[in-house]
This record gives C-alpha cells, sequence and structure tokens, in this order.
C-alpha cells in the first residue's frame, strides 16, 4: 500500500462509541454501517468486501463466509468485547488473521453488575419496585419481601479470571462466611483475596450464592445442567453476567419452577435478545438484564479505544495491545 493510501476498515454499527472511531479517522478509511441494530448477513458480507480490518461487536458473526467475502486484503479483525465466540478464531489464525479483543478494560464494571445484579435478585427489588407502584404496598410487615442476604454466606464464583476476582474482592466487603471458587487452575491471587479452590460440585452444594463468571468453551457449555441445578441448595441464589451458552436454559426454567434453587439473575440468555415469550419473563425468581456488564460509560469509551488501537496495530503489523494468541 502507498503511502498516499489509507487502510480501509469497515465498522459493524453506527453507534460505536465515537473515542474509538475518531482515532481510526485519523489513519483509515471508515466504512460505518448505519443502523444501531445487527446489521443483516447479506449486508455484512457485502459491506466487507475488499477491507484491511474489521470493528465488530459480539452480535456480528465472524465466520469462514464473511472471511471468503472479504477477501485476502483483511488484516485484523477487532471486537470490542472481552468474549470472542463469535469469531471463527480457528478459521482467522488459518489465514494469518489478527484478532483483537478487550480484556481488562471492562472488569470493574462487569463485577459492579454482577453484584448489583445479586442484590437486586436476592433483596428482590423488581417484586418489591412493583408492589409500591402497583398497590401491593399496604403497610409494614415482617416477613414480606424478605430474601437472603451476603452477610456470614457461602459464596461460590465459577471461573476465576480477572472479573471472577473483581466480583470476589466485592463481595468480601459484604462480610460473607466463606469464598469458594472453581477455576480449571489454582489461582494465587486467591490466597490474597481469601477463597479456596474447591470441585465444581462441593461448590454447588455448599454455596449459598452461586456466580457464574467462566467463559464459554466447549468444556464449559451448558455445564449448569439439570444435574448442576439438584446439587444446589434448594435456598441457592444462582447469577450468571458470562455467557448464556454456559447454561442449559430449560433446565434453569425447570429449577426455579420447581422450587430447586431460590432464584436467578441473569445478564446473559440464549438467545439474545430473549423472546418475549420466553418463561424466564413470566418467573417473579428471575431477574433478567439485557447484556448491559460492561454498559458503564467510560467503560465502553475504553473499550473503543483499544478496539481502534487493536485494528491500527494489526494493520501496521505490530502487536496488538490485546492479541488473542
Amino acid at each position: 500500500m502507498s503511502n498516499s493510501e489509507k487502510f480501509k476498515v469497515f465498522i459493524s454499527r453506527s453507534d460505536m462509541p465515537e473515542s474509538g472511531v475518531d482515532i481510526l479517522k485519523k489513519q483509515c478509511d471508515l466504512k460505518v454501517w448505519d443502523g444501531p441494530m445487527p446489521i443483516p448477513k447479506a449486508d455484512f458480507l457485502k459491506s466487507v468486501q475488499g477491507v484491511n480490518g474489521i470493528y465488530c461487536c459480539i452480535t456480528d458473526k465472524i465466520d469462514k463466509e464473511l472471511l471468503d467475502a472479504a477477501g485476502p486484503e483483511l488484516k485484523v479483525v477487532a471486537t470490542i468485547s472481552v468474549g470472542y465466540d463469535h469469531i471463527d478464531v480457528k478459521e482467522c489464525k488459518k489465514r494469518g488473521i489478527k484478532i483483537g479483543y478487550t480484556p481488562g478494560v471492562l472488569t470493574d464494571a462487569t463485577a459492579e453488575l454482577t453484584l448489583a445484579l445479586l442484590l437486586c435478585t436476592s433483596r428482590r427489588l423488581p417484586e418489591a419496585t412493583h408492589e409500591a407502584r402497583t398497590g401491593g404496598w399496604v403497610s409494614w410487615a415482617p416477613t414480606w419481601m424478605t430474601g437472603p442476604g451476603l452477610a456470614d454466606a457461602t459464596v461460590g464464583i465459577v471461573g476465576f479470571g480477572r472479573i471472577g476476582q473483581a466480583v470476589a474482592k466485592r463481595v468480601k466487603s459484604f462480610n460473607t462466611s466463606q469464598l469458594l471458587y472453581f477455576n480449571r487452575s489454582e489461582r494465587p491471587e486467591a490466597k490474597e483475596i481469601g477463597a479456596s479452590k474447591v470441585s465444581f460440585d462441593e461448590l454447588l452444594s455448599k454455596s449459598d450464592f452461586v456466580i457464574c463468571c467462566a467463559a464459554l468453551a466447549p468444556e464449559t457449555k451448558e455445564m449448569f445442567n439439570r444435574n448442576a441445578f439438584k446439587k444446589m441448595k434448594n435456598s441457592a441464589v444462582f447469577i450468571n453476567t458470562s455467557r448464556g451458552g454456559i447454561v442449559d436454559q430449560n433446565a434453569l426454567i425447570e429449577a426455579l419452577q420447581n422450587g430447586t434453587i431460590r432464584a436467578a439473575g441473569l445478564d446473559v440468555t440464549t438467545p439474545e435478545p430473549l423472546p418475549l415469550d420466553s418463561p424466564l419473563f413470566k418467573l417473579k425468581n428471575c431477574v433478567i438484564l439485557p447484556h448491559i456488564g460492561s454498559a458503564a460509560i467510560q467503560t465502553r469509551s475504553n473499550m473503543s479505544e483499544m478496539t481502534a488501537n487493536n485494528i491500527l496495530a494489526g494493520l501496521n503489523g505490530t502487536k496488538l495491545p490485546a492479541e488473542l494468541d
């Protein structure tokens, strides 16, 4: 490419945070999908033809068909997410296409949201708000709208990476009795935090709160299935802010309906968005959020900037700030 030419980059949404887009504008010719909704597949295939970089998000499927459509000039794919299960990693590596993602920058925001969802679910805040708005709040009553607290509780965290550890540090401040974690390997940071590594089954059977922070991978797909929920206390609260695919959703619905577990709080589902006729929306003991774990203003801006810098590094043949190896 001559010095007078600019790299061509396709951005899959028009509402990507401006801070990252502005970085790219200075050095690249940008082609932006004109819409704040996921781009239709046919338009996506057409839009990426001949580009050098793709700025995408979790709703964009980066598969063999799309990579074929982009052609041999594609050097880098960068997603504004820490998850990358929407990208065919093997196919990208085969073609020498670098992959950028955004670990680290969304840790605090996701941990905050996880705690908010846990408290919202366990203390039944949506139910209480509904009662206050619809006339159910008649007077104070000693056992009305009660739910389990974190003080003296055992909290189990599945997946003890950056986000899992950040959640543990925050949970600890609520005077919990015990912090347990399940992870593929022992994490040296756990000792300082005060968390103990246990088996998956032990974590399920001992925890009052079970929080899923694991990445979606073949070995974690639907690990929270019927058998897993049966091993949990019937008073347990389940929280998932990782990926919907880690949970067998039908098994979760059954567990909530039958009282196998007390309640669940979900920031992620399968599919997304969750259909309005899903049984989960009909359950009072299930709180559902629309995948907003990293939706803090500055966090999303930082994610966009990292995505842009990943793209620039990939285009210029240097190491990406956050490259998927």
